[in-house]
């Protein structure tokens, strides 16, 4: 249920079953905040916590006492939301985060192969070249990147470019995405980025 909410907000959500499947998520994906049950199979919450740097994460747990809140945000936790919780509130505190950090205005090196995005200097370098992106090219890129291993479907890039390139339509996207395949396959030698038929576009692993 909160996946589906989180999915008809426009986010993008990628959701791990225990503590061990999230550590690897981690791993394979770049992720603008981390949304962590406390309760987990496996690996516990409060031990993944101590995994995630440089992410916002919020903690979602029905403990509601003083003392586990205090220890959970002096051990990294941005931000703690008590079980049962009002889904307006949780989204207005996943923006109240992800607008704090692009405040902050961190550079993240998103890396895919041998494709790098610098999403502070919006520049996108494959096979060691520098590759110009329009700022549509750019804002597909670094939702792709993000979720590497995830099939985006058209209707989720709309929404979470919208933002940045109101001009991009539906009829307009396809062209906007061949344009900076082209780009990408000249600079790197190679498709970074693969249609899904009826779906979407996902990085391609090989």
């Amino acid at each position: 249920m909160l996946e589906e909410s989180l999915c008809a907000s426009g986010y993008v959500v990628m959701r791990a079953y225990s503590g061990t499947e999230a550590l690897l998520l981690l791993e394979s994906a770049a992720f603008d905040l981390v949304l962590l049950d406390l309760m987990l199979p496996g690996i516990g919450g409060e031990q993944v916590l101590g995994h995630i740097n440089s992410v916002p994460v919020i903690v979602m747990s029905a403990k509601a006492d003083i003392d586990s809140k205090v220890d959970l945000l002096l051990g990294g936790a941005r931000d703690y939301i008590t079980k049962p919780f009002n889904m307006k509130e949780l989204l207005a505190r996943i923006e109240v985060q992800l607008r704090n950090e692009f405040s902050r205005g961190g550079s993240k090196i998103l890396k895919f192969k041998n494709l790098e995005l610098d999403t502070a200097t919006r520049f996108a370098t494959a096979g060691g070249q520098r590759v110009h992106l329009t700022r549509t090219e750019y804002a597909v890129l670094k939702l792709l990147m993000q979720n590497p291993a995830q099939v985006v479907t058209k209707s989720q890039i709309l929404d979470r470019i919208s933002e940045d390139t109101p001009d991009c339509t539906e009829s307009s996207l396809k062209m906007h995405i061949s344009n900076l395949r082209g780009k990408l396959r000249r600079a790197g030698g190679r498709d970074f980025i693969e249609a899904v038929w009826g779906i979407g576009f996902k990085m391609k692993e090989n």
